[in-house]
């Protein structure tokens, strides 16, 4: 049992909607809730939570609505973050706070320049998409309030060389990496959900998982019999729409939206794509090898090639190249042998990346510092 003073903690991110931070946060919370601690979850926007999160949870929302993004809103919307984040932690005096995304994570930083509560901060994608593409002020306290962190914790060990690039980051040595884990779908029923063939996407609808790549690359496949399904919702559904009513795709490819359980659709799938442009540590592809699925993903940054090697569980191609992608799409889908061969070693996942190893690696790095 945890002692009393210090078993309150909280998990800060951007929104608890479906996503593969979205789903670790709250695999985290869910973790350390039956290690019988307090945890409450805040979130800079209001959303209900895409996954299962343990009823004696609580969840904190600073914003209630939608923010308006004209300037005078956007500057009153942070002074009020800001606030309600600084009243709330003096109020309620967590052991530590562990923070995922660079907004939440910033916040995290400066409430807690004033209040001296422990905090984590954890960056899921490249930098090159967050911190890399600040201002110079900006980029400055990012990595202040990072340094000043108990950890920087990232998912693959191919950012911490990205954050070093940039200058602001370089003398920083707090980083620490912890991989995800595979993700426990509640059910295990082999039900037939989709009445042909396909292979399988899953993902934000986000320029950067690189959905318009694969749907290019699909129709060179030129396949029958064969359809391609992309799970996940975003703000790219109308352009993806577009361009699959434009190649005459709509018979063939389905936008099938956010799917809680995928367990399903991962075996039952031909195999399983991901066309990202940029990763930190793609869940969707860990989750596909967990189920047994033969696996193709863009050698992005970063993640793909901590987990793949390539022709042992799962094959790479080069990033944002349609061809590449058409390549080995086809090729796989007619090889069985090497379909049969990635897909069983594929399933190996299951024992590096296990929920029990991640999350311990996590408590010990928590309690280490409260």
């Amino acid at each position: 049992m945890v002692a009393e003073h210090k078993s309150r903690l909280f998990f800060m991110i951007n929104t608890l909607n479906g996503g593969g931070a979205e789903r670790v946060i709250s695999n985290l919370g869910n973790h350390f809730c039956q290690k019988n601690f307090e945890v409450t979850m805040v979130c800079l926007n209001e959303a209900k939570p895409a996954y299962f999160l343990d009823p004696k949870i609580k969840i904190h929302s600073l914003i209630d609505k939608d923010r308006k993004q004209f300037f005078g809103f956007r500057l009153y919307y942070a002074l009020r973050t800001f606030f309600k984040l600084f009243l709330l932690l003096k109020r309620e005096k967590p052991a530590a706070i562990v923070s995922f995304m660079t907004s939440a994570n910033i916040w995290t930083g400066l409430s807690c320049l004033f209040i001296k509560i422990p905090y984590f901060v954890s960056e899921r994608i490249t930098p090159d998409y967050t911190v890399n593409r600040f201002s110079f002020m900006l980029n400055k306290l990012a990595a202040k309030l990072y340094g000043r962190s108990k950890a920087i914790v990232v998912p693959s060990t191919g950012m911490i060389a990205a954050f070093k690039k940039n200058s602001a980051f370089k003398e920083l040595h707090n980083f620490k990496v912890i991989n995800n884990p595979v993700n426990r779908f509640g059910s295990s029923e082999m039900s037939i959900l989709y009445p042909n063939k396909f292979i399988l996407a899953v993902g934000r609808l986000d320029p950067q998982k690189g959905f318009d790549l694969l749907i290019k690359a699909f129709k060179k496949m030129d396949i029958a019999d064969l359809d391609l399904l992309i799970c996940g919702e975003g703000a790219e559904r109308c352009n993806l729409e577009l361009q699959i009513a434009r190649l005459h795709l709509k018979r063939k490819v389905k936008l099938i939206g956010f799917q809680a359980d995928l367990s399903a659709y991962y075996r039952q799938a031909e195999i399983f794509v991901l066309s990202s442009r940029n990763e930190g540590y793609p869940n969707a592809l860990v989750e596909a090898m967990s189920l047994g699925c033969a696996c193709i993903a863009a050698d992005c940054e970063f993640g793909p090639a901590d987990i793949i090697d390539h022709g042992k569980n799962g094959l790479l191609v080069k990033p944002n190249e349609v061809n590449a992608l058409y390549k080995a799409m086809n090729g796989l889908i007619y090889d069985a042998a090497l379909k049969a061969k990635l897909s069983v070693n594929a399933i190996r996942i299951n024992q590096t990346n296990s929920t029990e190893n991640t999350a311990a690696k996590w408590e010990q790095l928590v309690l280490s510092h409260i």
